[in-house]
């Protein structure tokens, strides 16, 4: 079936949120103070042609983010960390129309997670149904889903998406999933780490996968190497996230796409899977076992309220 890689503007972070480093909180105060950009990165979203009916991954960013006062201007990471390029003709909707499609002809929307680089399209969706994960959206949701840096206040007024919990189903090495079609060939896995509440989305080709990774990772190298990236609150989440990742490629054939790799347009027109080297093991960094997270890992449900840890857009 057909997929499309979307692309809705561009977006510039620091290097060391491509790939933290350091320990606990300090991930995260050393990518702030990072005076080094990557290059601008595409934002995907993801048009599946379904039988069933067309599925979109994410809805990228609206170009309202050139608006004065869009970002809070008390949250730090919008503050020094991120510059974005959004066209109002780059959002996801006048994208979809230049295909041929139009967003009211989309089934099904579901959220990888709810930076707004992934959420900032869903005001063209109020026909769709919209799934989000239940824990993501009670992360991002209200003060404290501000604090934690996603934009609540941005959602649309009438967005009230489908909630859905994982069922104890298998996917290889994921130990819980959601079979989203009739004929099961659209999963969702749960990929914790960015976000608390981060999933992705697993289309199967006969005996190849298509795995739309959201930010699991920000390269297809960087997850063969499981490195981290440098906004995790749950660095725990994020290594176990990526091994696994890792360890389904061993499984079967398998696309990664992630939505701010340059290459990922191309792979995916080629269907080129990962290739691991039989040599190459994931970094020694990647390897350690994290010091105990500040704000308590998202199965222990003891997130601090007094002092959330922000969980930057890209």
């Amino acid at each position: 079936m057909k997929v499309h890689a979307i692309q809705t503007g561009t977006v510039a972070v620091k290097t060391r949120q491509r790939e933290g480093t350091g320990r606990g909180p300090m991930r995260l105060a050393k990518m702030l103070i990072d005076r080094n950009w990557t290059d601008p990165l595409p934002i995907f979203a993801w048009l599946i042609e379904h039988p069933e009916g067309l599925i979109v991954v994410d809805t990228g960013e609206t170009s309202h983010v050139a608006d004065p006062g869009y970002f809070p201007r008390w949250q730090p990471y919008f503050k020094l960390a991120v510059r974005e390029w959004v066209a109002p003709q780059d959002e996801i909707g006048p994208t979809l129309k230049a295909l041929g499609f139009f967003p009211d002809d989309v089934r099904w929307v579901i959220m990888t997670h709810l930076h707004t680089d992934h959420a900032g399209g869903l005001s063209h969706f109020p026909n769709s149904e919209i799934l989000v994960y239940r824990p993501e959206f009670e992360n991002a949701s209200g003060l404290m889903g501000k604090a934690r840096g996603f934009l609540p206040h941005r959602w649309p007024h009438w967005f009230s998406p489908r909630l859905f919990d994982l069922d104890p189903d298998p996917f290889g090495p994921f130990p819980d999933s959601l079979r989203m079609t009739e004929a099961g060939d659209v999963r969702i896995v749960p990929t914790h780490g960015h976000t608390r509440g981060h999933v992705s989305v697993v289309l199967e080709e006969g005996p190849r996968s298509v795995f739309f990774a959201g930010d699991s990772s920000y390269t297809e190298a960087l997850m063969v190497k499981e490195a981290i990236d440098g906004v995790a609150p749950d660095e725990r989440a994020a290594r176990q996230t990526l091994h696994r990742i890792r360890e389904l490629t061993r499984e079967r054939p398998l696309v990664y796409l992630p939505s701010h790799d340059p290459d990922a347009a191309e792979r995916l027109d080629a269907r080129q899977i990962v290739t691991l080297n039989p040599n190459q093991e994931p970094s020694a960094t990647a390897n350690r076992s994290p010091e105990p997270a500040t704000t308590g890992p998202m199965n222990a449900g003891t997130t601090s309220a007094s002092a959330p840890r922000s969980e930057p857009t890209a």
